[in-house]
Parts: C-alpha cells; structure tokens; sequence
C-alpha cells in the first residue's frame, strides 16, 4: 500500500530532473566542432558556388584567435541554398556559426538577413521561400545563442538577382541568403 505514495514521489523527481535536463541553451561554447574562419578567403562569394574551399579552413587553435575574429563581421555574408529548398546545407553551417560567434560577441550589433530564389516560380512562391530561407538562418542563429532582437529577415524573392541568366549556373547563385550589418 505504501508504493502509490512512493511512485507519485519518484514520478515528480525524475519530471522535475527532466525539466532541469531540458532547460539548457545548447549551442556550444568557442570549441565548437565548427572551427572558425581563418580569413584567408579570396573569392567573393560568387565562384566556388557548392564547394567549401572559399570559406575557409577550420583550425583547431585556441580561443586568443577565435575572440579575435569575433570582434569582425565574417568575410563570407552569402549563403546558397538547393533548389526550391529552404534547409542550410552543412556546407555552410560553419559560415552561419562565424556570423553566430561574432554576433553573440557583439550583442550590439544587428543583422538583416536577405532571403533570395531564383527566377522559377510564381512571385509569390518566391517571396515565400525567400522568407523561410531567412527564417531557416535566423532559427539557426538562434538556436546558437543569438538574441532574435539583434536579426531581421527581408525577402526579396526573385527580385534582386545576384547573376542575370537563365541556366543552372546563374540560378544556383540566386538563390542565397545574404548577412547585412
């Protein structure tokens, strides 16, 4: 008769031990498994397209370089996405972690991100999907740390193209989100 009592007391610590396991921020502190940008990029975030070469390589160096690049804005303030897709590739997860680390580092500044498609579609399916590709990067943003005030998203759709054309070469360079500060 006495384990109702009992099992009603367990029932309450492993909730309240639950609850406490939920509660954290996940994210990761400056040894993530990201990297940081080294800042030896030379393109312009136009060739290259697909590839991770011009975002520079990790480095497992020590938090004295890692602080230093959190006081810049990242070089690379272009991410491309799939066709009609509005999921950041893991190509670019370490782009969008140098924008978290320097915006977590600057709680003053503010950025404005630019959801793009390309050309195909109908134009309200473009500012669509240009808005939940922004979204998708504000909600990784924000999921590492960044304060939703400190972001914005604007959808441009297919309105401001990067690249005029009509092939897969142009299109894939269209269809971005873009970091403004």
């Amino acid at each position: 008769m006495q384990i109702k009592p009992l099992a009603r007391s367990l029932a309450a610590a492993l909730s309240i031990v639950v609850i406490a396991g939920c509660s954290s921020t996940g994210g990761t502190q400056d040894g993530d498994s990201y990297g940081s940008q080294d800042g030896s990029t030379s393109g312009t975030g136009t060739s290259g397209v697909g590839t991770g070469s011009q975002y520079g390589s990790t480095t497992g160096s020590g938090s004295g370089a890692g602080q230093q690049a959190d006081s810049r804005i990242p070089e690379v303030r272009t991410i491309y996405f799939d066709f009609d897709r509005d999921t950041i590739s893991s190509q670019y997860e370490s782009v969008v972690m140098a924008h978290a680390r320097y915006l977590r580092a600057n709680p003053n500044a503010q950025v404005v991100l630019h959801g793009h498609t390309d050309e195909r579609g109908t134009r309200e399916y473009n500012m669509a999907l240009g808005e939940r590709r922004a979204g998708a990067v504000r909600r990784f943003l924000n999921t590492q740390g960044v304060s939703s005030s400190q972001m914005s998203v604007v959808s441009y759709g297919e309105e401001r193209p990067a690249v005029s054309g009509q092939d897969e070469s142009a299109y894939s360079q269209n269809r971005r989100v873009v970091f403004n500060y």
